[in-house]
């Protein structure tokens, strides 16, 4: 006979012994089914995260007018558009303003028609939240008749805030009027730069951290029921076959296993995916329709899972001797040897360490070689926790009579309790090292803004048409209750000749109080001036510092329009003469909430120049009492009704780079779906234990044992092999962040509060997965356990 005829013959008939065992073979492949069917499950969503973000960009571009066709004039297709972003309860909304120039006007992408004044389109997402609740205060703002919902072509995800407003007053006036825009069609074709280096490390390195505990559990998963295989191998034998076929034939019942994993992941993944819609964390989310795997990827999953399967099961049985009589398992084991399990973490670090203090600067890190040594360390956590806990049950004796049988059980088989603790060792390590990572380079991607919340939690821009209104607009927002203070500021601009040639002086003009934010005033009153002379303390790093010219006490100017600009449908009247008070006085200028220097003259109402039109800079800094609930969107309510193109920025100390968010939004998915497969699977793991020694717990009830001690006993089984397991965690984490930082070049330092946040987490999922187990222990405990056929 064939080998291959052999091999086909053997795997069906262990395939028949999974299927055709019985209620106890049903429920042994069920659990392992279910237990790969959760990695798979994940690795099924692992392969179509890439697909479901380019999905993301590719609606945004394609709603985008960056690069779209524009026009200088109306036309019968020209539409014009503003963006009125707005932010509400710490979410961020995007809004536009559109006006229909002529019937042809390009629609929006997800639009059917173009909303008229008074009328909104709204993202199915923000039209949940104006009818709900949490959006009474929100409604205020936006009471526009809605007209429409966004369809899912305008949308990025099915969680995203969005909103068009119809107006029939929006104008773009000049081309210097870049805040309107009048395009004749919509998309925008992206060159995206690619990341920087260490960027791009810490992707590779988010995906080999979180793929690597569901290698683990998939390995864990197929061996479900071992000890009760081995058995009916040690049958086989009895009955005349060789030492290869029953290895061959438990590679079938492995195989049979993994094939139903595959299809229960699938069935898994389908379920998630269904459910993916309704989820957003950080204002991120996909379309079901997007988390679509690559097909290679899936095929290379569905060929990769049963593969494993064969093999862990084959090298399993390496240390097994199966007899006709038994299984020689029962029998001392022979004492584990760590030298081997050394060199794996060793060989990792060998290939890491080389790539020590490259950051940035020379060039993108060898992928293969990082996800290599990586994968090595974290592997080193699966071969050397069964040694450390051999070691460790070994030198232990007395204690409770609970605490005895569970540290006889582990002296017997330490094996499977480390296999159940490897998956969760090994996520915590790949996650302390990333934390501890990220950690390190976040000062290179987060920039301080040079804003000042505690001075200014908003500043109003407001646009050149509602300046006039200007004293209005800051009453009205200075009524909202919460609101503690509102400081108006407006600059001009003035020169020594008309049109201005040379760098112009920047004329701010505000009340006594207003002005103290921007310079330090020993003293004011109504008429004075002030000439600005720089920042009397040291600027912080990057501060871009003064700009313009300045004058001096008695200098004749011109104030207002000195450029010359053209307005559209404006008539802007020409710059005034205007004389520098003689008694104007030097003063160190002050950063303004928005971090911004200012320099030139400094006047108050009495003394500034009159009719000089609009304003090109002006805004009104708002503080407001944050103790008290939406007291910020009071205040971003009433300037969104004084006038809804008025921009409401809410300052903010620091920025991180988007491509960094976007890389930890995306760790802080996969970690989440990673605790998820950690708790199913070791849950399962932990029932499959409980079944296989259902017939031990009951004998000893049944011998008098009390319930109470064997429940503590299987507690203290799953205790010791958690705490060995997450102290090794730890150790291997902190080198391995240790080592990436040196990659990153980045000083070494240890992030303690990840550390411990991330060990908590784990030993977190460890309790709550041990207290879903206790009902069915103590129902594993009655007395028909013995019950046998």
């Amino acid at each position: 006979m064939s080998r291959l005829r052999v091999w086909t013959r053997d795997l069906g008939m262990g395939a028949r012994f999974a299927f055709g065992g019985g209620r106890e073979g049903w429920i042994r492949t069920l659990l392992t089914g279910v237990g790969v069917g959760l990695g798979v499950a994940l690795l099924l969503i692992s392969t179509a995260i890439p697909g479901a973000l380019a999905a993301r960009y590719e609606r945004g571009d394609a709603r985008s007018t960056m690069s779209s066709d524009r026009a200088d004039a109306p036309g019968p297709d020209t539409l014009l558009i503003a963006r009125l972003g707005q932010t509400y309860r710490d979410k961020d909304i995007e809004g536009h303003v559109v006006r229909a120039e002529g019937p042809d006007a390009p629609l929006p992408p997800g639009l059917d028609r173009i909303p008229g004044p008074g009328e909104m389109a709204l993202s199915p997402a923000l039209d949940a939240l104006l009818k709900s609740s949490d959006g009474a205060l929100l409604r205020e703002r936006l009471d526009a008749r809605v007209s429409g919902i966004v369809g899912d072509p305008g949308l990025v995800g099915p969680g995203e805030l969005l909103f068009y407003l119809g107006s029939d007053t929006l104008r773009k006036n000049g081309p210097e009027d870049y805040r309107v825009e009048r395009v004749t069609s919509f998309g925008y074709d992206a060159d995206r730069e690619g990341l920087d280096p260490v960027l791009m490390l810490m992707v590779v390195l988010t995906f080999v951290a979180l793929l690597m505990p569901v290698a683990v559990f998939i390995a864990t998963a197929v061996r479900f029921g071992g000890d009760r295989r081995d058995r009916r191998l040690a049958a086989l034998r009895l009955v005349g076959a060789d030492s290869r076929t029953v290895r061959r034939i438990a590679a079938g019942e492995a195989l049979a296993g993994s094939l139903v994993g595959l299809v229960l992941g699938a069935g898994f993944f389908a379920v998630g995916r269904s459910l993916v819609g309704s989820v957003s964390l950080r204002q991120r989310s996909v379309f079901p329709a997007d988390l679509d795997p690559a097909p290679w990827l899936a095929v290379l999953v569905a060929l990769a899972v049963p593969a494993a399967a064969v093999a862990v099961t084959l090298f399993a049985l390496r240390g097994v001797v199966i007899e006709p009589l038994g299984v020689v398992r029962t029998a001392k084991p022979t004492r584990r040897r760590v030298w081997w399990r050394l060199l794996l973490p060793l060989i990792g670090l060998g290939l890491l360490v080389p790539l020590g203090g490259r950051g940035n600067d020379h060039g993108r890190f060898n992928q293969w070689q990082v996800s290599g040594g990586v994968v090595l360390l974290l592997v080193g956590i699966t071969v050397l926790l069964p040694w450390l806990l051999e070691r460790f049950v070994a030198k232990v004796s007395g204690g409770p009579v609970s605490w005895q049988l569970a540290v006889r059980r582990l002296q017997v088989n330490s094996g499977a309790a480390a296999r159940l603790v490897n998956g969760i060792a090994v996520a915590v390590a790949g996650a302390i090292a990333l934390q501890m990572l990220f950690a390190g380079v976040e000062g290179d991607y987060t920039r301080s803004t040079g804003q000042d919340p505690a001075r200014a939690a908003v500043a109003v821009m407001v646009t050149s048409e509602a300046q006039t209104r200007m004293d209005d607009i800051a009453q009205r927002i200075a009524a909202v209750p919460d609101v503690t203070r509102t400081v108006p500021l407006t600059s001009t601009q003035a020169s020594r000749q008309v049109p201005a040639t040379e760098e112009t002086v920047e004329l701010t003009i505000g009340t006594c109080d207003a002005l103290g934010e921007v310079a330090t005033l020993d003293s004011c009153e109504d008429g004075d001036a002030f000439v600005l002379t720089g920042s009397a303390e040291p600027l912080p790093q990057g501060s871009p510092g003064i700009y313009g010219a300045t004058a001096k006490p008695g200098d004749e100017l011109f104030v207002g329009d000195v450029r010359g600009y053209e307005t559209e449908g404006a008539d802007r009247p020409a710059p005034v003469k205007w004389q520098v008070p003689a008694a104007a006085r030097t003063v160190p200028s002050r950063p303004d909430p928005t971090g911004q220097l200012r320099g030139g003259l400094l006047v108050t109402p009495s003394a500034a120049p009159k009719e000089i039109g609009d304003f090109p800079n002006a805004r009104i800094y708002v503080q407001v009492d944050e103790s008290r609930p939406d007291a910020l969107d009071r205040a971003r309510n009433a300037v969104f009704k004084a006038d809804p193109f008025v921009t409401a920025m809410t300052l903010r100390d620091t920025r991180q780079a988007a491509g960094y968010s976007s890389i930890r939004t995306g760790l802080f998915f996969g970690a989440t779906a990673v605790l998820v497969l950690i708790g199913g699977s070791l849950l399962v793991s932990q029932l499959e234990q409980l079944r296989e020694r259902r017939r031990l717990l009951s004998s000893l009830v049944a011998f008098g044992t009390r319930r109470s001690t064997l429940s503590l006993s299987v507690l203290w089984q799953t205790a010791v092999p958690i705490v060995l397991g997450l102290v090794l965690a730890a150790g291997v984490g902190v080198g391995l962040g240790a080592v990436l930082m040196g990659m990153a070049a980045q000083p070494i330092r240890v992030d303690w509060a990840s550390v411990l946040g991330m060990t908590a987490a784990g030993a977190g999922v460890v309790v709550v997965v041990t207290l879903l187990s206790l009902p069915p222990l103590l129902r594993l405990m009655r007395p028909d356990g013995l019950r046998t056929e």
